[in-house]
């Protein structure tokens, strides 16, 4: 997938655990878990800018675009 999520790089540059995000935030562990891999196929707005306002970050931040191109191709 294209949309790299760096929730768990934000989180270690703010000291903060998936428990006290996941409070803060208030959202379930396991969702905000989901989220942090990346396995997560959407994100609501305002999930996100409570993510950001307890982080104190751009969403930018948090999430970051790659083009397929820059990938090697298998032949």
């Amino acid at each position: 997938m294209p949309i790299i999520v760096n929730l768990d790089v934000m989180m270690a540059k703010r000291k903060i655990s998936l428990n006290e995000l996941s409070e803060r935030v208030d959202l379930t562990l396991s969702n905000l878990s989901i989220l942090k891999t990346g396995k997560a196929k959407a994100i609501r707005f305002s999930t996100l800018e409570a993510i950001c306002k307890a982080l104190d970050c751009q969403p930018g931040d948090i999430l970051e675009y790659e083009s397929d191109k820059k990938k090697t191709p298998n032949r």
